[in-house]
């Protein structure tokens, strides 16, 4: 198979499946004559556990760690349940961080909804952001230490919360 009929077949863009040959996950044959790569049926199966994978939220580096693995003849399903393991609580945080964030949005939009527009005087810059409580200081000192930076960290943040 070409690039676009192994993309076809696994319902991805032929720039995916160049994207999963530059990383390394893909390996197909290169045609004699004309130099195009080739894949063979295994490339569409392992293209398959490469979705699967993704659909997990494995990033490129862990899928190619995984199929090193498997390629080598090891089983990588201790460090596939390892990975999840420690993921699990790191997305479960992250999907309250979530929840808080829209929680402050609906606060803001409620509170905002008979607030007068402004114009920047010099002293304002938009009243509506304004008018909304500042983050605590230790929220931001505990940000910053996990490596969130004032763009990424929603004003009124609680201090369980952080970006990926």
């Amino acid at each position: 198979m070409k690039v676009s009929e192994l993309a076809k077949s696994a319902g991805v863009t032929a720039e995916t499946v160049r994207h999963y040959v530059r990383e390394g996950l893909l390996h197909p044959e290169r045609h004699p004559d004309n130099g195009y790569q080739l894949f063979a049926h295994a490339d569409l199966e392992r293209l398959r556990f490469i979705q699967r994978a993704r659909t997990l939220g494995f990033g490129v580096a862990e899928i190619r760690e995984i199929l090193a693995h498997a390629d080598q003849g090891d089983s990588p399903c201790p460090m596939v349940r390892d990975l999840l393991a420690s993921r699990l609580p790191e997305i479960q945080a992250r999907i309250a961080e979530l929840q808080a964030l829209a929680a402050r949005m609906e606060q803001a939009l409620e509170t905002w909804a008979e607030m007068p527009d402004g114009t920047p005087d010099g002293h304002s810059l938009c009243r509506l952001i304004e008018s909304f409580p500042e983050p605590l200081r230790d929220n931001l000192r505990d940000n910053h230490e996990r490596g969130n930076d004032c763009h990424r960290t929603p004003i009124g943040a609680t201090s369980s919360e952080e970006t990926p």
